[in-house]
C-alpha cells in the first residue's frame, strides 16, 4: 500500500541538469522527513539530500551549491533539482521517507538511474 515512486532519471552530459521527482502514497506525508540517497556500483549508499517535516535541509558536501531538494505537501511529492552534473554523480537515486513521530517507520522507493557522460 505504501509507495514511493521516482521519476526523471536518464542520461545527461556533464554540466547539464536533471530534475528527479518522487510521488508518495499510503503515508502521512507531512509527518515524514523526505530525502534522496544514491548508490553507484561497488560503492556504499550515501545521503544526497533530505528535508525534515519542518523544512530543514541537509546536503552531502559533494552536491552543495548544485542540488536543491524541495517538497510539496499538498501533492505528496519531493523533488531533487540537479544542476552542473558531473560524471561522479552517476548512480541509482532512491527516494526515502522517515516518519518523525510514533509509530516510527521508514520506506524506500525502487530507484531511478542517473547517468552523466563526460
Amino acid at each position: 500500500q505504501v509507495q514511493l515512486v521516482e521519476s526523471g532519471g536518464g542520461l545527461v552530459q556533464a554540466g547539464g541538469s536533471l530534475r528527479l521527482s518522487c510521488a508518495a502514497s499510503g503515508i502521512s506525508f507531512s509527518l515524514n522527513a523526505m530525502g534522496w540517497y544514491r548508490q553507484a556500483p561497488g560503492k556504499q549508499r550515501e545521503l544526497v539530500a533530505d528535508m525534515t517535516s519542518g523544512g530543514g535541509t541537509n546536503y552531502a558536501e559533494s552536491v552543495k551549491g548544485r542540488f536543491t531538494i524541495s517538497r510539496d505537501n499538498s501533492k505528496n511529492t519531493v523533488t531533487l533539482q540537479m544542476n552542473s552534473l558531473k560524471p561522479e554523480d552517476t548512480a541509482v537515486y532512491y527516494c526515502t521517507a522517515r516518519r518523525e513521530t510514533f509509530p516510527r517507520r521508514n520506506y524506500w522507493g525502487q530507484g531511478t538511474q542517473v547517468t552523466v557522460s563526460s
